[in-house]
């Protein structure tokens, strides 16, 4: 019933949420930044748990991308809800996307974009922000 009443009146589930917020994100990577989509929604073979978003690749750069889509006024921001917990099951995630490349890329980074969806009934597009080479791997890291 609950989920009959959101769908009448235009809200939207985490999960519809998440979805459309990975589709805009990956359209707007392409068509702004002109990022070139390899994977999405990619997951490990050892733990299914761990999922990639979006790998895209910027010129010569790989990029690794967690999507976080959010309402208008939610009291933490994408960017914040990305934590170390999320952080560690990415680092893994990553790492093992890597091993299974032939060829490893030179060099990668890890991007989060923020998709702020406006308040139910609103008329606004969504709102997208990129954060590029967000913190995730020490400087000792090597591919």
């Amino acid at each position: 019933m609950l989920r009959f009443l959101k769908t009448l009146l235009g809200w939207k589930t985490a999960v519809d949420a998440g979805g459309q917020g990975e589709q805009l994100a990956a359209e707007w990577l392409r068509r702004e930044r002109s990022f070139a989509i390899i994977a999405r929604n990619w997951r490990s073979p050892r733990d299914r748990r761990e999922e990639i978003d979006l790998v895209c690749r910027d010129a010569e750069v790989m990029v690794f991308v967690e999507v976080k889509a959010r309402a208008a006024g939610a009291l933490v921001p994408g960017y914040f809800a990305v934590d170390w917990r999320k952080k560690r099951v990415l680092r893994r995630a990553i790492e093992a996307y890597l091993a299974q490349l032939r060829q490893r890329p030179h060099s990668f980074r890890f991007d989060v974009v923020e998709v702020v969806f406006p308040a139910a009934g609103a008329t606004a597009a969504p709102e997208i922000r990129h954060f590029e080479n967000v913190p995730l791997f020490s400087k000792y890291f090597r591919t």
